[in-house]
């Protein structure tokens, strides 16, 4: 079983990885959540109105108790604010597993934060969720994000025909995963 621990904060060289709050919603809003380009391969629409991501925020930060809950603000240090949000999107006690999602505004695209956010929970899963494999998708029109799981050392497994349905609507999904044992390897 994982030892579920909750959204700890966690820290790289150029980000703060920490809980959301309320105050988030201006910065969250004008760096991703409104943006379509950022949220064309993601479930959600993006938001018309700073009340919308306000509401999310405070429904997020209302579950910040609960011990199997996980969602980090990626936090840029130089500029202090939210630039992404980064997720266990699911998960198996049975199996040990979890399944990440990530999105970040695309004035961040292409400078590796998303690989440093993903690297440092990968290593938090590992050593204190316990988890033995962690997993994460991507619309197979979106291969950058395929980019950062192969950059963080996940293999891709293959391809489920029509298995998801993004703000493109039903789309072929790739599944990327990595193995405790193989994580072990290259510590």
């Amino acid at each position: 079983m994982l030892k579920h621990s909750g959204t700890q904060t966690l820290e790289t060289m150029r980000l703060l990885l920490r809980q959301f709050k309320v105050e988030d919603a201006e910065p969250a809003f004008r760096n991703w959540c409104n943006d379509e380009k950022v949220t064309r391969y993601l479930t959600w629409a993006p938001h018309q109105t700073i009340k919308v991501t306000n509401e999310v925020l405070k429904e997020w930060s209302s579950h910040y108790e609960e011990c199997d809950f996980y969602q980090w603000a990626i936090v840029l240090k130089d500029i202090n604010e939210p630039i992404g949000s980064i997720s266990i999107v699911n998960y198996d006690d049975q199996t040990n597993a979890v399944e990440i999602g990530y999105c970040i505004g695309q004035q961040w695209w292409h400078q590796g934060i998303t690989s440093e956010a993903f690297s440092v929970l990968i290593d938090y899963f590992f050593t204190v969720l316990k988890a033995n494999r962690i997993q994460a998708k991507h619309d197979i029109d979106n291969p950058r994000s395929g980019s950062v799981m192969k950059r963080c050392g996940l293999t891709y497994e293959g391809t489920l025909r029509q298995a998801a349905l993004s703000n493109n609507g039903i789309a072929d999904v790739c599944v990327y995963s990595l193995l405790r044992d193989e994580w072990l390897k290259t510590k």
